[in-house]
């Protein structure tokens, strides 16, 4: 039996994975100003702990839920106020998607810690955090892209044998 294109049960046509790169510097400008005005407000109560927490959590939920991320809908809200202009690529988007679950992963493990009592490591995975968004910034570095890669490297090793 020959299946025609235009038949229901034909495959859809892969569509080319994209990705906005100026939803990506959003993010990161938005994880670096929050979690330093998380780290700076620590100074005078560690009930601003929450805010990472709160961060961390949008952060988890956008990358295991892209549709329903708040990064992205305040992206799409505060984007054209702030005159910023989608810059689509055809990119997969899951490396970033993983690289962002690390973050919020990181952000949640401060927030917990600085709730319970452990400023020191709470404000150390914080500065962990501004610090990769800030390369990633800057140097278009993306650490936990790579992580991604090297994931996908060993489990295409292990699962190849």
């Amino acid at each position: 039996m020959t299946v025609l294109p235009s038949s229901p049960s034909a495959p859809a046509p892969k569509l080319a994975a994209r990705t906005d790169l100026a939803a990506l510097r959003f993010n990161q400008w938005t994880v670096v100003g929050v979690t330093l005005l998380g780290l700076v407000l620590v100074a005078f109560s560690s009930v601003a702990f929450v805010l990472l927490l709160a961060l961390g959590a949008a952060m988890l939920l956008g990358a295991v839920r892209p549709e329903l991320s708040p990064l992205q809908a305040t992206y799409r809200m505060l984007g054209p106020v702030l005159g910023l202009k989608p810059e689509v690529v055809e990119e997969d988007p899951r490396a970033h998607h993983f690289a962002q679950g690390v973050g919020g992963v990181f952000l949640l493990a401060a927030g917990l810690s600085g709730a319970a009592g452990l400023t020191v490591l709470g404000t150390v995975l914080g500065l962990m955090v501004v610090a990769l968004a800030a390369l990633n910034l800057s140097q278009k570095i993306c650490v936990g892209c790579l992580m991604y890669f090297q994931y996908r490297r060993l489990r295409y090793a292990v699962l190849s044998r």
